[in-house]
């Protein structure tokens, strides 16, 4: 990763800065001031894994990277490097997320947006800033265009079904897309809601109990032509049925999409599949805002807001990845060994 500080003056490596962000944060740390003061309490047998400094050879002394250090190299950092820590090695499905990270707003400042390009299982492939939830539609080129994407699936939300967006994807990169549609787009999704899908036969069930709920999902998949949206060649249908065990109260949604991918590449269980895949993607955001407090998060300088929820996707990754009941389950693991659990989680020896 490029340095963007000064040579001169420099203490601590910048993978020693993030390696120690990224520790303190699988334990629970939630702000700068936090993660300082994990770094201030590490053993010095510790802090010689992630490389921290030497400041006594004799003695085998090392120095933690300070709060204030933290303070100033995270906002330094360009955020499609801090992104690319977790990026896979190649992906054949990309889920295209937004998120407003709230606390970096003031009186004179709007809040940090930042649009990210994950895989199946929640690692970044990509990360850029945007201006706002409205400037996510421009800035998919800049997200995808470092990427290899031929032959991916591509899952967005109905923000991003969009005519140059489906043409960039299918005619410019060679990948299929996945879309939402919503009633943002009034007659795609008027003509979507009018196809005979009462004929169409039912390609997917799925049920499961959860969270006091029963959810019975259908998902039905029908060959499309004259939709007037480029590549388009299937419409998705996935209607859930949900009953609460509580109450018996029951309620019904339907979701639709449309697709570049043809019926022979996927079916409706595939398809349906995709479009869960990136509602879990989706749920990410939940986790980052109610067990790091994401939202309450109070760095505004520079790309510190973007490269934090980076490493937050990280260390959620991390996380979920030592099959614990939660993901607070998990950090509280972590959290009793904090000086070499978090270490030998994101593999440094």
């Amino acid at each position: 990763m490029d340095d963007p500080r000064d040579e001169r003056g420099l203490r601590h490596e910048i993978g020693t800065v993030l390696a120690t962000a990224l520790c303190a944060l699988l334990c629970g740390s939630r702000s700068l001031r936090a993660i300082g003061q994990w770094a201030a309490n590490t053993p010095h047998h510790t802090r010689a894994r992630p490389g921290c400094r030497v400041t006594d050879p004799e003695l085998g002394v090392r120095t933690a990277p300070s709060t204030s250090t933290i303070r100033r190299v995270l906002p330094a950092c360009a955020p499609a490097s801090v992104a690319a820590l977790s990026r896979p090695e190649a992906a054949d499905t990309l889920a295209i997320d937004g998120k407003t990270l709230r606390g970096a707003a003031t009186a004179d400042q709007a809040a940090a947006h930042v649009l990210a390009a994950l895989d199946a299982g929640g690692r970044i492939a990509a990360q850029v800033p945007v201006a706002g939830k409205t400037s996510e539609i421009t800035a998919v080129q800049d997200l995808l265009g470092p990427l290899d994407i031929g032959g991916a699936s591509v899952t967005a939300d109905a923000l991003h079904t969009q005519r140059t967006t489906a043409r960039y994807l299918a005619e410019q990169r060679g990948a299929d897309y996945v879309l939402t549609v919503k009633r943002n787009q009034p007659t795609l999704f008027d003509k979507v809601r009018r196809l005979p899908w009462a004929q169409a036969p039912t390609g997917d069930t799925d049920r499961h109990r959860a969270h006091g709920r029963a959810e019975t999902r259908t998902v039905k998949a029908l060959s499309i032509e004259g939709l007037g949206f480029p590549h388009a060649v299937q419409a998705v249908r996935i209607r859930r049925h949900v009953m609460d065990l509580r109450t018996g109260k029951v309620s019904w949604t339907c979701a639709y999409a449309v697709t570049s991918l043809e019926a022979e590449q996927a079916g409706a269980a595939r398809l349906g599949a995709l479009v869960r895949g990136h509602r879990a993607i989706e749920a990410l955001h939940h986790v980052r805002d109610t067990t790091f407090a994401e939202d309450a998060c109070k760095v505004r300088s520079a790309h510190g807001p973007a490269n934090l929820a980076a490493l937050r996707s990280l260390a959620a990754l991390l996380l979920s990845a030592l099959a614990r009941p939660t993901i607070p389950d998990a950090i509280r693991w972590v959290s009793y060994a904090c000086f070499t659990r978090p270490l030998d989680l994101i593999g440094i020896a």
